[in-house]
């Protein structure tokens, strides 16, 4: 998750909100904080776009579907990708369980294997995987990712992992909320990663920190305005929402670069970040291909 990203899936704002009329009927069935601006959601998508453009790397961009809503430009949570192929999920928030199927035709036109799916009772959320290293799988479990989930990932993934680790996360806001594992821990370096402590298990803090982890905290008062979900474009460089200059400054000082957007309308008031918006489908590292 921090090797050099060659290869991006997005959904662009145009394909998953198309108006304003539609924004305003949606955003309080999907537990929005507040209404959203379309004009200012594109200008602030544009703005991050044009970050991810300048490290070089390919964009492609899911396509409108009637079958999905605001949620779907958070392109992360769809699917999963592995070394053979993308892992279709069973989304927790019910709003969302159409949208690994309109991933699946576009993955599929554009050369993507599906390796397979997660079925029945099983729940997964891409933002409730954080792989630690190409053979190590954290995975949260709580309300939108469940244990028959994880069960059934780690029977996909095989023997192309050495261990998947349930994560059990905290009831929070509850249910209606949208905490991922990602909500609070984002790698940005090798061995380096962000975190908000206050939300973290303790079993899974200590076992990072054993594992040779250097841990940078969000403070409380940058919590809510998501410093915690970064996302890192290669090592040691990694791009977040704008107003966040405490964990910017702790980022800096432990040598990784920073680029920042703004992202109120387009990021906070939906509750997804830059990791969230984007699913990366292929990073090297040192010019090879990525476990």
């Amino acid at each position: 998750m921090i090797d050099e990203i060659k290869f991006c899936l997005l959904k662009h704002p145009r394909d998953s909100h198309q108006n304003q009329a539609n924004m305003d009927a949606q955003w309080r069935a999907l537990h929005y904080l507040g209404p959203q601006d379309f004009s200012t959601v594109l200008r602030e998508y544009d703005y991050f776009v044009g970050l991810l453009e300048g490290f070089g790397m390919e964009l492609a961009y899911l396509p409108a579907s009637p079958a999905t809503g605001l949620d779907s430009i958070y392109a992360h949570d769809p699917f999963i990708v592995a070394n053979r192929g993308a892992i279709l999920c069973n989304m927790g928030k019910e709003e969302r369980r159409t949208e690994p199927d309109a991933a699946a035709d576009y993955l599929r036109q554009i050369g993507v294997p599906i390796l397979g799916r997660i079925e029945g009772e099983g729940r997964l959320e891409g933002g409730d995987v954080l792989w630690v290293d190409e053979r190590t799988v954290a995975v949260g479990q709580g309300y939108r990712s469940n244990a028959e989930g994880i069960r059934q990932l780690r029977d996909l993934l095989g023997d192309d992992v050495d261990e998947v680790i349930p994560v059990p996360l905290p009831h929070w806001t509850g249910p209606d909320d949208c905490l991922h594992l990602l909500s609070f821990i984002s790698p940005v370096d090798r061995n380096k990663a962000v975190i908000y402590s206050r939300l973290m298990p303790v079993p899974f803090r200590q076992w990072l920190l054993e594992r040779g982890m250097t841990l940078i905290e969000v403070p409380d008062e940058e919590y809510d305005s998501m410093a915690a979900n970064v996302l890192a474009v290669e090592p040691g460089k990694c791009i977040m929402l704008e107003g966040n200059p405490i964990t910017q400054a702790r980022l800096e000082a432990a040598g990784v670069e920073v680029q920042t957007y703004p992202g109120r309308d387009l990021c906070i008031k939906g509750g997804g970040g830059p990791t969230c918006l984007t699913r990366p489908i292929l990073r090297t590292a040192n010019g090879n291909d990525p476990g």
